[in-house]
């Protein structure tokens, strides 16, 4: 493009030079070696096209696309509108102004315009916050709040307490396996404050983990974190408020409690339990799989040990009372999935 013009503008500044060689042909027919002057004149004229015609055209125009572009939409707007209102002053003065004897009368009424209408862009943008404010205020606009436009946009999933203190939330947001905004009502964020203020050190040091991870995941997770202030004071139980905004947002809660996660599902809310994700990622078993596990205590009914696998889970081994805190084979039997967590039950290997 800028070759183009260039190119273009070589040709205009030859034919500028022609036209005066053209117009003063007597004073280069008298001058000595007039040839060579033509020629060096129309050359001068060109490499003159040549070179200005892109500052003249092109590169102005990029700059001023570049600038537009890089405008928010608040300074676009603004900006506009103070044209729109500089220009409609000056065409008022330009009228009286129109009045005046050549030259006035021609180009007062052009600067005015200029004026007032480049004035009004320059104050326009540099008070765009309280003229949003203002008109606000009046009621000729309404805010879009980023926390609300989850209901059209991406999904907004409503954080439990529970799902925050158990800690695993943070590495699941880093994963990326997460997809929208995470939204933790100010009610949930007192909670946890509240646990960390506790008497109790196993929950305030529980409640200081929580908070810190909030903190964490709020400055370097990829999914986004809003602490919204929005509450239910018509329904008194966490529970509840919880459900409630779920319904105002995606219909979506993240949660690790159990009787919140049941009641959400009678209520159409989807519901993302870390445990039920944690069991998900578990390697499967199958009856008749044979494993090694460690007894370490007895189970709730006569005979039964009670090992626990490398990734949590718990299993039961029929018979295992006597093989307490020694290692044993055994061979699954049967494997029981819950909301709580799986269940495995085996019996040891015959010998």
């Amino acid at each position: 493009m800028i070759r183009t013009i260039r190119l273009l503008g070589a040709a205009l500044g030859a034919v500028v030079a022609i036209s005066i060689v053209l117009g003063s042909q007597r004073q280069f027919s008298d001058v000595p070696g007039a040839g060579a002057l033509v020629v060096g004149w129309v050359v001068a004229w060109s490499v003159f096209g040549f070179s200005l015609l892109p500052y003249l055209t092109v590169i102005p125009a990029a700059r001023l696309i570049n600038g537009v572009q890089n405008l928010s939409t608040a300074e676009f707007v603004t900006a506009v509108i103070g044209l729109i209102v500089g220009l409609v002053v000056g065409l008022l003065l330009g009228l009286p102004l129109s009045s005046f004897d050549a030259p006035y009368g021609t180009w007062l009424p052009v600067t005015a315009s200029l004026f007032f209408g480049l004035g009004m862009v320059g104050l326009f943008v540099a008070k765009r916050a309280d003229l949003l404010a203002a008109a606000e205020a009046f009621g000729l606009f309404r805010r879009v709040d980023p926390t609300t436009s989850a209901r059209r946009g991406d999904p907004h999933i409503v954080v439990d307490t529970s799902a925050i203190i158990d800690g695993r939330i943070a590495e699941i947001v880093e994963s990326g396996f997460l997809f929208g905004t995470l939204v933790v009502p100010r009610f949930v964020l007192d909670e946890i404050q509240r646990i960390a203020d506790s008497p109790d050190s196993l929950r305030r040091n529980r409640g200081r983990r929580a908070l810190e991870i909030l903190t964490r995941m709020q400055k370097d997770a990829p999914t986004p974190v809003v602490i919204v202030d929005e509450d239910v004071p018509e329904v008194a139980e966490v529970d509840g408020k919880l459900i409630a905004l779920a319904k105002r947002y995606s219909h979506a809660v993240l949660t690790n409690d159990f009787n919140l996660n049941r009641v959400a599902e009678l209520q159409g809310i989807r519901v993302l339990n870390i445990n039920s994700l944690a069991n998900a990622v578990k390697p499967a078993l199958l009856p008749g799989e044979d494993l090694r596990v460690r007894i370490i205590q007895q189970g709730k009914e006569a005979g039964q040990g009670v090992g626990f696998l490398d990734d949590g889970t718990m299993i039961v081994v029929e018979g295992g009372a006597r093989f307490v805190d020694t290692e044993v084979d055994v061979s699954v039997t049967r494997v029981l999935q819950t909301v709580a967590g799986r269940m495995v039950f085996a019996q040891p290997r015959p010998d």
